[in-house]
């Protein structure tokens, strides 16, 4: 009880003094306006008691939509004050430099600081407006915002009879985060629409238990491809994330998750492949489960492969795109497409094709989004049709990935 005490109370003093400082902007553009500062701190408190009321309240893994709404609070409170920070500092460090020069020169009338700038507290809150009103619309709107990435790839050794072959890829569902069943049917309607072959699911089906699937298995089931539906897990589909009763109760939970797995028409592979044919051709399915650097390696790529002609077309499902890097571009059977997920490209960033590409993503993994070719082979990074904690996405859109392949002529 005392640990958390203490822990409230440095929050409370860490986030008072983002506060009170961030607070000197408003105080400098509105002297006399008693409203402005009034709805200043209501704001500020009303979020922060909701926050520690949150904390007080949170179950380990329980990421629920309630969850949500407090981290995307937080994140609509703090980030525009942090900018407003950064540039009051920097007017602070000048305004202390200048006072002491004139001090030193003895040639300063007042205080030993000088007023602040109104233009410099007019272009903080002008700047910092351009990320509040990003998180209000990444989590009013961006979050269910889908949108249909398409990507052509030619392959010498492609059999002929798939040549037009199409996939859709979604990836990390986590159905424990959805608020809004509407919103969501669009995007189920959004993906059959594409009429692909087959559909690939790349892992994340949940956030913690096989449970939060349960209102939404309907909509789900949904989902039509001629050919099938495959999926494979993903790092939060194995409930490690969360504190269990007892061993019993996660290897059940584990046990319903493939049910629902099958219940919505998906066949999950584990470490395991099949063939997909088209007229008198084949191609190999192969899906792992969680393999990634610094997360659960339970994927094995040899259990998965052993009984496959090394001369295969393979498409693989592996839902950590690290993977790719630490063992399948170099692995000893060439693997022609890598499906993954995992990142959500962090659901923040900036993309304009063309110009930039950027997310924290990129921070910690080099393949993050879209795709990418190495060494002849490919990976394909899903940015993830659901969302996770942050219930919001800006900048990086849900997304649902048409993938078609064609035989390289000539």
């Amino acid at each position: 009880m005392l640990s958390i005490i203490i822990r409230i109370s440095l929050f409370i003093l860490f986030i008072g003094l983002i506060d009170w400082y961030s607070f000197q902007a408003f105080k400098t553009l509105f002297p006399s306006q008693t409203w402005v500062k009034i709805g200043y701190w209501a704001f500020s408190i009303f979020i922060y008691l909701f926050v520690i009321y949150s904390f007080l309240t949170f179950e380990r893994g329980a990421l629920s939509p309630a969850f949500g709404k407090m981290i995307s609070l937080l994140f609509l409170s703090l980030i525009p004050k942090l900018i407003i920070i950064a540039f009051l500092f920097g007017e602070d460090i000048l305004r202390f430099i200048t006072g002491g020069y004139y001090s030193l020169a003895e040639n300063r009338e007042g205080g030993f600081l000088p007023d602040r700038r109104k233009f410099i507290s007019q272009a903080a809150l002008a700047i910092a407006a351009i990320p509040f009103l990003g998180i209000l619309h990444g989590v009013l709107i961006g979050k269910y915002r889908y949108r249909v990435m398409k990507h052509t790839l030619e392959f010498d050794d492609l059999p002929e009879e798939f040549d037009g072959f199409t996939l859709t890829q979604i990836s990390d569902i986590h159905s424990g985060s959805f608020d809004n069943k509407k919103k969501l049917e669009y995007g189920i309607d959004l993906i059959n629409q594409q009429n692909s072959d087959v559909i690939l699911f790349t892992g994340d089906l949940v956030n913690n238990q096989a449970s939060e699937m349960e209102p939404w298995i309907e909509t789900f089931k949904k989902l039509k491809a001629p050919m099938g539906k495959y999926s494979i897990l993903g790092n939060h589909d194995y409930g490690d994330y969360m504190s269990w009763p007892n061993r019993e109760t996660k290897v059940q939970n584990m046990q319903r998750l493939f049910q629902v797995h099958e219940e919505l028409g998906f066949k999950l592979l584990r470490n395991e492949s099949l063939p997909i044919k088209r007229g008198n051709a084949s191609i190999d399915l192969i899906g792992v489960e969680n393999w990634g650097k610094g997360f659960a390696q339970y994927g094995d790529l040899n259990k998965a492969t052993g009984s496959l002609n090394e001369k295969s077309f393979k498409i693989l499902m592996s839902h950590d795109p690290s993977h790719f890097d630490e063992q399948v571009k170099s692995f000893s059977q060439f693997i022609h497409l890598t499906l993954s997920g995992h990142t959500h490209g962090m659901q923040f960033g900036i993309e304009i094709p063309g110009f930039i590409k950027w997310s924290p993503a990129s921070l910690r993994y080099p393949k993050w989004a879209g795709l990418y070719e190495e060494m002849g082979r490919y990976l394909h990074v899903n940015r993830g049709f659901g969302f996770l904690a942050f219930p919001g996405r800006v900048g990086i859109w849900p997304e649902i990935t048409v993938l078609e392949l064609r035989r390289k002529m000539g």
